[in-house]
């Protein structure tokens, strides 16, 4: 996109203006009353009933967010500058939000199905905490193509573990003890919690962010960004259901907006350490340190942010390898690829999946256009590589975007990378350098920084 082009000066305009509309608080108002809208229908509708108990929870979780971010409103008009009204308090109601339709509604089936319930978690979760048991008792998380062919046809399925050897790590605390508290999506929530607070830690000491180099209102514009970019990653539905539910990915995509904001703040080996980590877990992320290396390079830093970036998903799956190359040969490459003993139950009606169904050799052109796009994102890397954090995070996320449309097995859920990644961008532009807007005005018209 050209910097100075009319139209898209146009387009960030009009998001900026809804995204401050009175003080933020209007978009977060709209933000959780169509998450309970959202919410109330999956537990009436859905028919995944995990999906279903989340529901019933979140809905009133989200309800008392939006009663709360009213109360907010009203307080505004009455007293604009009242503590309560200021952007800690929406990082408050934030995390109250988060906790209430993520957190408790992960406890509470944690919990249900500690106690015998059988249908308090989808089945990524049993598949997660089968590989934490066979990479302590066997050295490899994987099973091996004579191994899954010898279970009965209804367990096949779930005899596959579809992602890098590091992600057996969240399913080791089941290996040790059968209670709520091993269950893998609880410690999903933690790494995803401490990667997000890293982030946000390393993109406030990002320099400009104090002291004289920045004004009061770029250090708030910059912070409800990053508070924006938060939301999207946690409270925002398709986030929230996916990890009380299930949760593998919300792990890798926080370790992936990390190594973004670690890139933002001048620390390309340690957001190589990040992405690296993301790329141990889940195949997601390896396009994302593809972009990240580019930008490295484009830096003079390539080497430093490939050595984490490369070097720690190949060293997580030397020992795998080692243990039984055929085993890690047929679930991180033959069931992804649809040439398993039985076919990935992704399916969601996305231009690939519609394609590979519909046509002939559907699956062929589908592949074909998946090739042509990434053929085309990687000209676009070698033409104009990433030069700042946030053209490397619109690259990801409109590339991510474009791949789960093409992908022939794929998920909706799958849509939480591209939607997080590119709500993160503005997050990660420097003070310094971000544009000027005008600071918000109180109800009399006078300008404010808070």
């Amino acid at each position: 996109m050209i910097a100075d082009d009319p139209t898209a000066r146009r387009r960030r305009w009009h998001w900026r203006t809804l995204d401050t509309a009175a003080g933020g608080f209007a978009l977060d108002l709209g933000l959780y009353a169509v998450s309970a809208i959202f919410a109330a229908i999956t537990a009436v509708t859905s028919t995944l009933l995990p999906h279903r108990a989340w529901g019933a929870v979140a809905a009133v979780g989200y309800l008392v967010a939006a009663l709360v971010v009213i109360a907010q409103l009203l307080l505004r008009r009455r007293s604009p500058a009242s503590r309560l009204v200021g952007l800690p308090a929406r990082w408050a109601v934030t995390s109250l939000a988060w906790a209430g339709t993520a957190l408790l509604p992960l406890l509470w089936q944690s919990i249900e199905r500690a106690s015998g319930r059988t249908d308090r978690a989808q089945e990524e979760v049993l598949v997660v905490e089968q590989a934490g048991i066979r990479l302590l008792e066997h050295g490899t998380p994987y099973l091996g193509p004579d191994a899954i062919a010898a279970l009965p046809p209804g367990e096949q399925l779930l005899g596959y573990t579809p992602y890098q050897p590091g992600m057996a790590m969240f399913g080791l605390p089941r290996a040790l003890a059968d209670t709520w508290w091993t269950d893998s999506r609880v410690w999903f929530a933690v790494g995803t919690a401490l990667a997000l607070a890293l982030a946000v830690a390393a993109l406030r000491r990002t320099p400009g962010t104090t002291g004289h180099t920045a004004t009061a209102g770029t250090a708030h514009r910059r912070d409800a960004a990053l508070l924006r970019g938060v939301q999207a990653a946690t409270v925002l539905p398709i986030c929230a259901l996916t990890l009380a539910t299930g949760g593998d990915d919300l792990p890798v995509l926080a370790l992936c907006l990390l190594a973004l904001a670690l890139a933002a703040a001048d620390r390309p080996g340690r957001a190589g350490v990040a992405v690296g980590l993301a790329g141990a877990l889940k195949l997601f992320a390896w396009p994302v340190a593809l972009v990240l290396i580019v930008w490295g390079l484009n830096r003079r830093a390539g080497t430093r942010v490939a050595a984490g970036a490369i070097g720690l998903p190949v060293a997580a799956l030397l020992p795998a390898m080692l243990v039984d190359r055929d085993a890690l040969t047929e679930n991180v490459l033959r069931f992804p690829l649809g040439h398993g003993l039985v076919t990935s139950p992704a399916q969601s009606p996305f231009p690939g999946y519609l394609i590979a169904t519909a046509l002939p050799t559907g699956r062929l052109i589908a592949a074909a256009l998946l090739v042509v796009a990434g053929v085309a994102i990687a000209v676009r890397l070698a033409r104009r590589p990433p030069r700042t954090a946030v053209a490397a995070a619109l690259i990801c996320g409109y590339g991510l975007l474009v791949a789960i449309a093409l992908m022939p097995s794929t998920r909706f859920g799958y849509l939480l990378y591209p939607l997080a990644l590119l709500t993160w961008a503005p997050a990660l532009r420097r003070p310094i350098d971000a544009p000027t807007a005008p600071a918000p005005a109180d109800l009399s018209g006078r300008t404010t920084s808070a």
